[in-house]
């Protein structure tokens, strides 16, 4: 026995990383899918905000991240997207991270295409800017004067569907999916506080902690955090009794691998603690 918990206490790393590596890769190639219950959370509050949206509203979404966080805040973009979309909702993208505006335009076209949304007329991407919040001041006085063009350098005067706009007090509400600064906290002070639109928006799950006071306050109407945000805005999109064009969220998918890894990270901290204490135990015993 004694034996067995001094090799719990000096695992070879080696081993570590391959049981990590499996726990991951396991659950993916089973196609293993976990029950994803949506409480009284944040997520849903952000589903029913949107979802109480009348047709023929307008979103601005802005994508404000790049490919280093993009498994987390991408498929939050696809769920937000086919939410929209399905219920008519007018979306123009743009980005304060010069990465952003590609994955946006991506995100949309696609889920776009598949929902028989067109651009232009549904849908447009504007592109990115620099100078975060002082940026988002300047939308608040004028868009046209910020974005001449959109992100193919298509003229503001040819895009029907940017007639219906001059500031940001014309959009019914903002969507950031934030990874840092600019992002979130730049639309709160300055499109929410400044000139009243509504704020609502997904962020990675490191960083979400910091902006539940804003829930609070009513500064946000709601929040997707990280991966679990994104599963819960899909299975709440996918559970609507019009759901079309909403299935292999990727989100949803995603939750078995990082539940699996948590597991068995949480168990070798338990091994190791109950080696390290048995040491110490026996250690003070001879003494």
């Amino acid at each position: 026995m004694a034996g067995m918990i001094e090799k719990m206490g000096n695992l070879d790393r080696r081993i570590i990383f391959i049981l990590i590596a499996l726990s991951v890769i396991i659950p993916l190639a089973l196609g293993l899918i976990f029950p994803n219950p949506v409480g009284a959370e944040p997520s849903r509050a952000l589903f029913d905000y949107v979802e109480a949206l009348p047709a023929g509203s307008s979103v601005l979404l802005s994508f404000d991240y790049d490919p280093s966080t993009m498994p987390e805040l991408q498929p939050m973009a696809m769920a937000m997207l086919q939410h929209l979309f399905r219920n008519d909702v007018k979306v123009v993208g743009m980005a304060l991270w010069p990465m952003g505006a590609s994955l946006g335009q991506d995100a949309m076209s696609s889920v776009g295409d598949s929902l028989g949304k067109v651009q232009y007329e549904d849908w447009c991407m504007l592109g990115y800017k620099t100078g975060g919040g002082v940026m988002i001041v300047r939308l608040g006085s004028g868009i046209q004067a910020v974005f001449p063009t959109d992100k193919d350098n298509v003229p503001w005067s040819e895009i029907p569907m940017l007639a219906a706009y001059s500031t940001l007090q014309d959009f019914d509400m903002v969507l950031s999916l934030s990874a840092g600064d600019p992002g979130i906290p730049a639309w709160i002070m300055m499109a929410g506080d400044r000139f009243g639109v509504p704020i609502g928006g997904g962020c990675t799950a490191v960083s979400a902690p910091q902006f539940y006071p804003y829930l609070g306050t009513g500064q946000l109407v709601g929040l997707l955090g990280g991966l679990k945000g994104a599963a819960d805005y899909e299975t709440l999109v996918r559970e609507h009794p019009d759901a079309v064009g909403a299935e292999g969220g990727r989100a949803v998918a995603g939750m078995a691998p990082q539940s699996v890894a948590h597991l068995v990270i949480m168990l070798l901290i338990v091994m190791g603690n109950v080696a390290y204490f048995a040491e110490k135990k026996r250690k003070g015993g001879v003494k």
